[in-house]
């Protein structure tokens, strides 16, 4: 049996030759994938310091915290940088994977949210970064959540003493140089030969997502006068952002830059609907019963020519049977306090106004546990929970305004440019493909956005991240797309479990 089993084996290697010289070299040729080595172009990423607010932070989730930082937008950029001769980059990290923040031991910021199954809820634990205990930098991650684009340029941002009084940022304080620098001063002193720069989101995003609670300081040149949720005037805006780049690039910096997107491409401001109301013809017709004085009252106003026919119209509240559109407060309507008819400035919902995402749980609820007053429906939304058709519009113009004064100004120092504001609405409008993956701007499953529906998932960072190498390589002449070293959306979690 083992001679025969030899000879098998003999046979085996025999009929392999035969068949292996009977073909030609050609066919068994195995091609060999081209590898285009890595160029920076004429960029140089020696040194890179990044510029900006919680975007650039790495903040996602509702929260800062180590595994977010990581996956920073920065962080990704500065590995890609490294592999042509880009140096160290430091992050002022967090303590763990909690998230927030303690002033003398009491809770200042929230710990992150995590997803339950059901929806984003906050971690069950106590944060354990003490912003009194100031970190050891510098640091060429100079993102700093809550940022505005004039308190880039204030001196004494860090200050602890200016948290409890709002002027100061806590997460400045924990890595300012000293309690008199300025963020600005703090990047510029790291020497960069390369920079980026993402700001202006929240000298809008603030008024937006306290739903208008604020006021908008068009005319007003004065940022010192201005109060946290206020919309920043556009010339101090476009006065701040030109010394930014003036600071930047005194010493021959190159960069890229980013402009706003719309509030309108976020789920912060897109998830709750304007009608999330069910009720049955009963329940509609008793609710009815309860404005009827409030409906009589502005057919009396119309009559003393005191509101229009239109306006009386859209101030009508009328439920009936099916899905109803919340009751809001709207401060633009005329104001009938003081008249001869005295009504509140109530109104239904529209389509055109957009009620922010912690309305979600708000809404539905009862006042003071009394089963007649509910939220959103008996008892009008005050104006924190709605963004209305006008203010909408105010942020709108700001934004515009903002993103022109970017634009121009990116243009005149001949840095690259990533259009942030036209890949969001790409998204929103139907997603954008990453690698094997479709990413949209809904809330949870998107993939874009993470459970704060304001700030992007470590995928979406990861995105963002390929537009800025890309941007690069057009104005600097670099080859990371070429070359294949894009960031991958495999490598990417969208979400952290509880006790990551």
């Amino acid at each position: 049996m083992i001679i025969l089993k030899n000879y098998k084996n003999i046979w085996i290697l025999a009929f392999a030759v035969i068949l292996l010289t009977s073909c030609s070299e050609d066919d068994y040729d195995i091609p060999v994938e081209e590898v285009i080595p890595l160029s920076s172009g004429s960029a140089n990423l020696s040194t890179y310091v990044s510029v900006g607010n919680s975007l650039t932070a790495g903040y996602t989730d509702g929260a800062l915290f180590q595994v977010s930082q990581n996956y920073s937008m920065p962080n990704l950029l500065a590995q890609k940088f490294a592999m042509v001769g880009g140096g160290d980059f430091t992050q002022p990290l967090t303590n763990d994977n909690i998230g927030g923040l303690l002033l003398n031991g009491n809770e200042i910021e929230l710990p992150r949210l995590y997803f339950n199954g059901a929806g984003p809820v906050r971690l069950d634990a106590m944060p354990t970064n003490e912003i009194s205990n100031v970190t050891s930098g510098p640091y060429n991650n100079m993102g700093v959540p809550g940022a505005k684009s004039f308190h880039l340029l204030a001196n004494g941002y860090g200050n602890v003493a200016g948290v409890p009084i709002g002027q100061a940022n806590p997460y400045y304080v924990r890595m300012a140089s000293s309690s008199n620098a300025a963020i600005i001063e703090d990047a510029v002193a790291m020497n960069p030969t390369f920079f980026s720069l993402w700001i202006g989101n929240n000298d809008v995003l603030s008024y937006a997502a306290s739903g208008g609670v604020g006021i908008n300081q068009a005319g007003n040149f004065d940022p010192s006068t201005y109060g946290p949720n206020d919309i920043t005037d556009p010339v101090v805006f476009g006065g701040a952002y030109s010394d930014l780049l003036d600071a930047l690039t005194s010493n021959e910096a190159q960069g890229v830059a980013m402009n706003i997107p719309y509030i309108t491409t976020i789920p912060y401001f897109t998830t709750v609907p304007h009608n999330p109301v069910p009720l049955d013809a009963a329940t509609a017709a008793q609710l009815n019963g309860a404005f009827a004085e409030y409906n009589g009252g502005l057919l009396i106003a119309e009559s003393l020519n005191l509101i229009s026919e239109t306006e009386r119209a859209s101030r009508t509240i009328n439920f009936v049977a099916g899905q109803n559109a919340v009751t809001m407060v709207d401060e633009s309507l005329t104001n009938l306090l003081n008249s001869p008819v005295p009504l509140p400035s109530y109104r239904h919902a529209t389509a055109n106004d957009l009620v922010v995402l912690p309305a979600s749980s708000f809404i539905g609820t009862e006042v003071g546990g009394n089963p007649q007053f509910i939220n959103g429906v008996s008892v009008p939304l005050e104006d924190n929970w709605v963004l209305s058709v006008n203010e909408i519009s105010e942020v709108t113009i700001a934004t515009d305004l903002y993103n022109a004064a970017i634009e121009q100004l990116v243009a005149e120092k001949g840095i690259a440019f990533v259009d942030a504001k036209a890949i969001m609405q790409e998204i929103a409008a139907g997603g954008i493909s990453f690698n094997e993956f479709n990413m949209q701007s809904n809330l949870v499953f998107g993939m874009t956005f993470s459970l704060d529906g304001i700030h992007l998932t470590q995928r979406g960072y990861a995105y963002m991240a390929n537009q800025i190498l890309m941007a690069i390589d057009n104005t600097y002449g670099s080859n990371f797309e070429e070359a294949g070293v894009l960031l991958k959306a495999a490598d990417y979690t969208t979400f952290y479990p509880e006790g990551i």
